[in-house]
């Protein structure tokens, strides 16, 4: 199956600090591969190269064959690259659907006769597809309250709902399941899976829970100290003495 997004000898360092090391993974397109790790091991300097945020000190990131690491992000974006963060960013002044229209706001038409008249029609386009997010994420019933206000799972739901209103074809979760009830955990997961099969979107993501990253990839690859030490299924990873050592220790 052909790849999506291809990483290939990535390196990325700080100084003296190498955050990533001659990293290379691929995500073929319509499946989800996991990236785990303990703290510091590189997986949000991972997701933050390919979304431009950090430029390569070396190595290559091509998506549907186009070169990533001369774009910026917001044109990372238009490519089709979607993200969410382990620290939420939201709008937490604005409501719920209007957090969701900021997603929208790279596919409005940006032409002067467009801005001068207002077009409503276009608007309502857009307000509709945000509307169906809310209906798919179970947002309905704080739609118009302020972001700030919601709880924080619901914040996560936000996040991930802004983020689907990009439309992307990949779509980048870090940490998703982070700081969430076990119940939460269950329904996220639930809507991760859905996202898959019913947008067919592509997903890479960064998860501490191996449960829940077992569950929803069907490949992994571990990091460590930012250099790759297993990829293959998640039993497989898991059961690698490599990854055993980097969670556990000696």
């Amino acid at each position: 199956m052909e790849a999506l997004l291809e990483v290939r000898e990535l390196s990325l360092r700080f100084g003296g600090i190498t955050a990533l090391s001659q990293i290379g993974l691929a995500v073929a397109e319509g499946e989800t591969l996991a990236v785990i790790g303990p703290n510091g091991s590189g997986k949000t300097s991972l997701f933050n190269c390919i979304t431009s945020i950090y430029r390569p000190t070396s190595g290559a990131i091509s998506f549907r064959g186009e070169p990533l690491t001369r774009h910026s992000p917001d044109e990372v974006t238009r490519l089709g690259i979607a993200r969410t963060f382990q620290n939420l960013r939201l709008f937490h002044n604005m409501s719920v659907l209007d957090n969701l229209m900021v997603g929208r706001h790279l596919h409005f038409r940006k032409n002067l006769l467009a801005a001068v008249l207002r077009l409503r029609g276009e608007e309502t386009r857009h307000r509709r597809r945000c509307e169906e997010i809310v209906e798919f994420l179970n947002l309905e019933p704080v739609r118009k309250t302020r972001a700030g206000d919601c709880p924080y799972g619901v914040q996560k739901r936000v996040e991930l709902g802004r983020a689907l209103a990009t439309e992307p074809r990949l779509l980048l979760l870090d940490e998703p399941v982070s700081g969430l009830t076990q119940e939460e955990k269950e329904e996220f997961a639930y809507w991760i899976h859905e996202i898959r099969g019913r947008f067919g979107i592509t997903i890479l993501l960064v998860e501490h829970d191996l449960r829940v990253a077992s569950r929803l990839a069907g490949r992994m690859v571990a990091l460590d100290h930012g250099v790759k030490i297993a990829e293959g299924t998640p039993a497989a990873v898991q059961r690698h003495p490599d990854v055993i050592k980097a969670y556990l220790g000696e």
